[in-house]
């Protein structure tokens, strides 16, 4: 098959790209703006392969998205273009509506076009041809107390401009099913690590802060509850999830790895210790510093990841403990990839304080 996929320079995206092309005799195109957090270095591996393409371009160009589906006629699209980072969007959230829904939108109406051209020229293709929407835990909103799982049928409840904008996007794509028969699936994922991630999120920025003698910065009491998802085994689900998937379905991915966040840093700490160990006195766990906390942070996220697992087969090979390790261990061995990112236009500041 061809897989068209939106955002495949970012973090999740590239690591999608980089398991078909090695694990798979699928095809792809990947589709990327390039926006701060794309990185085709990310892709290096597997960019050499005949069964790679890339098209520089954004979701929110109509003229670009019709002439990028016709030109290469793609089996299975997966959109993955966003902007996803929730104090970026407390910073700026109209970069977030513009993207996360006008572009998608603008994607939908592409690949609607094509898909009505198929019925007309290529049926079983057409029959075929799947729209695989890839989304987040984050528009479930807060779940309370300790107990409970976000399940598929979980009402939206978003806290954030992100997670408000994906919540958005997940809707238009359940309409277009709906109104138009398009053939969509819906996946939404709990918190992703591993490498390649770009280091304003938490884990690669602890390691990084670590590795610097800076402030490992902590928001309120670092009590907020995360289900961590090794990134190469989402990669698998959401391909099992675009090429084996019921068309109408919603699928949950999650790692079953629930971590307070001073869990995850204590970890990082820890494992940096001895991983690279401190040349002066002390300990990594020193640098943690407690911060104001995020506006409308929300305390809880947990998945049910029990219909992925029934239906489709998937379950997550890495451990927290496994996969932080590599994540570690990946940052250590590759210092030229997060320098050149640190290079641009991202070193480190705290965001999503503007509010």
């Amino acid at each position: 098959m061809k897989l068209l996929i939106t955002g495949g320079a970012g973090f999740i995206g590239s690591a999608v790209v980089r398991h078909i092309i090695k694990d798979t005799v699928d095809s792809v195109v990947n589709v990327d703006k390039l926006t701060y957090a794309g990185n085709l270095e990310s892709l290096a591996d597997v960019s050499d392969s005949d069964r790679y393409k890339f098209e520089q371009a954004d979701i929110c160009d109509a003229a670009a998205m019709q002439a990028i589906f016709d030109e290469h006629q793609p089996d299975v699209v997966m959109h993955l273009a966003a902007e996803s980072h929730v104090d970026r969007s407390i910073d700026g959230p109209a970069e977030f509506i513009q993207t996360n829904v006008m572009g998608t939108s603008v994607l939908l109406e592409a690949a609607r076009r094509y898909w009505k051209a198929l019925q007309e020229t290529n049926q079983e293709k057409a029959q075929a041809f799947r729209f695989h929407h890839v989304s987040t835990d984050e528009v479930y909103g807060d779940l309370e107390g300790p107990d409970g799982l976000f399940t598929e049928e979980t009402p939206y409840a978003p806290s954030s401009p992100y997670s408000a904008s994906k919540a958005s996007s997940d809707h238009l794509v359940r309409a277009w099913q709906r109104t138009f028969g398009m053939p969509t699936l819906i996946t939404n994922c709990s918190n992703n690590y591993g490498p390649y991630h770009f280091p304003e999120k938490l884990i690669p920025l602890m390691i990084l802060n670590g590795l610097a003698g800076k402030a490992l910065p902590v928001y309120g009491d670092g009590q907020q509850v995360r289900d961590w998802l090794y990134v190469e085994d989402h990669a698998r689900a959401l391909v099992k999830v675009a090429t084996s998937g019921e068309v109408g379905e919603t699928y949950n991915i999650g790692g079953h790895n629930e971590k307070t966040n001073l869990e995850v840093v204590h970890t990082i700490c820890d494992l940096l210790q001895e991983l690279a160990p401190k040349q002066t006195a002390g300990h990594y766990r020193d640098q943690i510093t407690f911060v104001a906390d995020r506006p409308g942070h929300d305390l809880r996220y947990a998945i049910d990841a029990s219909k992925i697992e029934r239906e489709l087969g998937w379950t997550p090979d890495e451990t927290f403990e496994t996969g932080l390790k590599k994540t570690v261990q990946w940052y250590l061995d590759n210092e030229t990839w997060w320098k050149r990112v640190q290079d641009g236009s991202y070193q480190g500041q705290r965001l999503g304080v503007g509010a």
